[in-house]
């Protein structure tokens, strides 16, 4: 399993780069929020990768975090989704507003994305919901050790704790005061949701 590259760019397409790396060239497909990352050719990248092995093919995909990586493979999960329409979803921004659109219940967000209609935004936002819980599972979502985070803290009170676990999901600590400031709950789980729910709303 080719698990992560670094090499040079070699290539740099609107759907797919080319990383050298010891002299060998790999075509990795990638989201429009990965190419956001990759460099000019001839400079150095890292890219997160997943190998998709079938009888006509060995497809690799590249992912400028593990977080867009975790999502694309939640994404491959969902029925009806491939991995073409995993990218799709994952060019429509960092993985943590799409997570936050999961937990709001955003399918008018999902349906955004060409290739995918009500029902199959409706089933991604069930599917992933069932499948991490998305509110006491988000970090699952994320790729942030947010329950590690709050099982770390068990003593601290839920604002602290809620305050941590958007920080792990990548958010300023200006930014996760000021989603706090309006939230309501009488968990950490309860008010990271809320935070995030206000998040899509801006």
């Amino acid at each position: 399993m080719i698990g992560l590259l670094r090499g040079e760019v070699a290539v740099r397409r609107a759907d797919h780069v080319v990383i050298l790396c010891a002299g060998v060239g790999y075509r990795a497909a990638v989201s429009s929020e990965t190419l956001r990352h990759v460099p000019a050719v001839g400079r150095e990248t890292t890219l997160h990768t997943h190998l998709i092995v079938r009888d006509d093919a060995l497809s690799l995909y590249g992912f400028h975090s593990e977080q867009e990586r975790d999502l694309f493979l939640m994404l491959l999960s969902v029925q009806a989704v491939g991995p073409k329409v995993a990218l799709a979803v994952l060019s429509g921004g960092p993985p943590r507003e799409l997570v936050a659109s999961v937990a709001a219940g955003d399918a008018a967000r999902l349906q955004a994305v060409p290739g995918i209609g009500k029902r199959t935004a409706e089933r991604i936002i069930v599917e992933l919901r069932e499948k991490v819980g998305v509110v006491g599972d988000l970090d699952a979502l994320a790729g942030a050790p947010l329950a590690g985070a709050i099982a770390a803290s068990r003593g601290a009170s839920p604002r602290v704790l809620a305050r941590e676990g958007l920080l792990e999901l990548g958010y300023t600590p200006a930014e996760a005061e000021e989603l706090l400031s309006a939230a309501a709950g009488e968990s950490a789980e309860e008010l990271i949701a809320q935070a995030l729910r206000a998040a899509r709303t801006r």
